[in-house]
């Protein structure tokens, strides 16, 4: 907002309850902005860590004409042979009884993770008439791979091995997307959004154990997929507003066509089919200091594997219902009732075998449905002096969610899926701000506790934690002191418990004129953790991901604006989906 010139503004609204269209939101500020004659504006933004390969940088330019509005920028993440390593412990238990320990020491690893983007945006606004979007994106991912080494033991008796575990994979992927807004008379809107995607990548795998005096090879499962794969979706709403209440009505269209290649089973190809159709409507009603809101949707989804004949098809109800209450512009209370479908993915559903390791192999099940999944949750927002932020409760329910699946086939554990008895599970969460020095210190947070039971095919587990994240920030004679400390979720899903980054960040930064400079450190405090817990009775296992993370970098942005600056188009639907990519073995 600070960069919009007053004498552009034209309108602001402030829309409560906004709707489906805005994802769920809460409340939506909207600045409508007069159209600038000439003008533009550069951007380049760049941290480059001190001791690793690891870096950020992302240009982007701006101009405008008139009505319209060009934009061409990119971005490129680089993570590059960052030193890791995994702990890892897991036992097999056999259907008579007979348990297997396997224990993996390690022995060093590298992880490589960079991607890049480039994207060119044309807008053409002409406020309250007709809003037009167009987007073309290119994303690359050069390098996406873990590659762990270590010496395992088992409590089998054999002597220990040398073992090679590779994952990975690399593509990219093209985008256009294609955005129309079209005013019409009596309040009416016409809104449709179109978007193309293709995918072209290989994911991989090489699992190897090796005799550690002779390197002869005891095991070597090395797994290669290429993808071809496309995405088309569009996405038509209707809307109708009155002084009080609003009609929205929508249908949308998504279809993915997979091809994957097995460059390890001889060139064996497989195609994969998915079509999803979705038809909505809902309404909107505001009644003194409350607002109603009140939808239903339907989708039918299909898919097919071309080869086997093997799929599915299904038809689910989506209801969305929404009340809040304003007591008055300190206090509002909202309760929101969500529901949605998730789809089968490629890797869940194709048959075709991988091995994993010498007796671990994982099947995709293509029987398996499109899950449900249902949401309620109670929000208390609060704006008291000094003091605002937010309260909640939330509940969740799937109760036929897709979820990994552990059994023995003969002497074969198989990793496959399946449609579970269902995951529930009920969050606390607060989310305050707070001024402790207004316009020098600010401290702000996120907690949520989460308690959830998952019950599948033999097993019924629990599980409760809490995640959150803390950060204060301190500004004053053109610097400003960050600080932040992230506690990432432990999730619990089908029988295992896993977890992302665990973080903590310094940064000081200093702005002069169009300048930013700032030095900081990612994690300069503890030890690096992101992994998994295994908690089924036939592997039960352990892994944690440690890497020397622990990063001083240095970042410089510049920002230059020339002429009258223009608000980018705001999107009202942004239509769903991506293309699908395969899954290559992996412990």
């Amino acid at each position: 907002m600070k960069n919009l010139l007053p004498s552009t503004i034209k309108r602001v609204e402030w829309i409560e309850n906004p709707g489906l269209r805005y994802n769920g939101a809460n409340t939506v500020l909207n600045f409508i902005v007069a159209n600038p004659t000439v003008g533009g504006a550069f951007m380049l933004d760049t941290r480059q860590a001190l001791n690793v390969a690891w870096g950020e940088y992302n240009p982007n330019v701006k101009f405008n004409f008139g009505r319209s509005q060009f934009e061409v920028g990119g971005g490129y993440k680089l993570t590059q042979n960052l030193k890791a390593c995994r702990e890892y412990k897991e036992t097999f238990t056999y259907p008579d009884g007979n348990r297997l320990t396997r224990d993996e020491k390690p022995l060093g690893g590298r992880l490589d993770n960079s991607i890049g983007n480039v994207w060119a945006t044309y807008n053409y606004i002409k406020p309250d008439t007709t809003i037009i979007v167009v987007d073309a994106r290119g994303f690359i991912k050069p390098t996406n791979k873990t590659a762990f080494y270590g010496l395992m033991s088992s409590s089998a008796g054999t002597h220990d091995v040398l073992l090679t575990d590779v994952q990975g994979d690399r593509g990219s992927r093209p985008a256009l997307s294609a955005y129309w807004e079209q005013h019409l008379p009596s309040r009416q809107l016409l809104v449709v959004d179109f978007k193309a995607q293709y995918y072209t990548g290989r994911t991989f795998s090489d699992y190897v154990e090796q005799d550690p005096d002779s390197r002869e090879y005891l095991a070597a499962i090395r797994t290669n997929i290429k993808d071809r794969n496309q995405l088309y979706a569009i996405e038509a709403d209707y809307i109708k507003n009155w002084s009080k209440s609003r009609l929205t009505a929508g249908a949308s269209y998504t279809a993915n066509r997979n091809k994957s290649i097995y460059e390890n089973l001889g060139g064996d190809v497989f195609h994969q089919r998915q079509d999803k159709v979705y038809f909505f409507a809902e309404y909107f009603q505001r009644i003194n200091k409350f607002t109603f809101t009140a939808g239903l949707g339907a989708q039918y989804t299909d898919f097919l594997f071309r080869e086997t004949g093997l799929g599915s098809s299904s038809w689910n109800l989506r209801p969305q219902a929404a009340v809040s209450y304003t007591l008055n512009q300190r206090h509002q209370f909202r309760l929101n009732f969500e529901s949605w479908q998730s789809t089968p993915s490629l890797a869940e559903t194709n048959p075709t075998p991988q091995q994993i390791d010498g007796f671990q192999w994982r099947v995709g099940n293509p029987g398996i449905r499109t899950s449900n999944s249902y949401m309620l949750t109670l929000r208390y927002n609060f704006m008291l002096p000094h003091v605002y932020g937010q309260f909640g409760v939330r509940a969740y329910s799937s109760p036929n969610a897709i979820t990994p699946l552990l059994k023995w086939e003969g002497d074969m554990l198989v990793n496959t899926y399946e449609n579970s008895r269902g995951l529930q599970n009920i969050s606390l969460f607060l989310a305050p701000q707070i001024e402790v020095i207004p316009d020098w210190l600010m401290l702000s947070g996120y907690i949520q506790w989460r308690a959830e039971r998952m019950r599948g095919t033999g097993y019924s587990l629990t599980n409760s934690a809490w995640s959150g994240q803390a950060a204060m920030q301190l500004s004053h004679w053109g610097f400003t002191l960050s600080a932040q400390y992230v506690r990432a979720q432990r999730d619990l899903w089908g029988e295992k418990i896993s977890w992302g980054e665990d973080l903590n960040l310094i940064d000081l930064t200093y702005n002069w004129k169009q300048w930013g400079f700032s030095v900081g450190c990612l994690l300069p405090f503890g030890r690096y953790d992101q992994g998994s817990k295994n908690l089924s009775k036939w592997n039960t296992n352990e892994r944690h991901l440690r890497t020397d993370f622990r990063v001083p970098y240095i970042s410089i942005n510049y920002n230059l604006q020339w002429g009258r600056q223009k608000h980018k188009a705001n999107k009202l639907i942004n239509v769903s989906g991506d293309t699908d990519r395969s899954t290559a073995g992996g412990r």
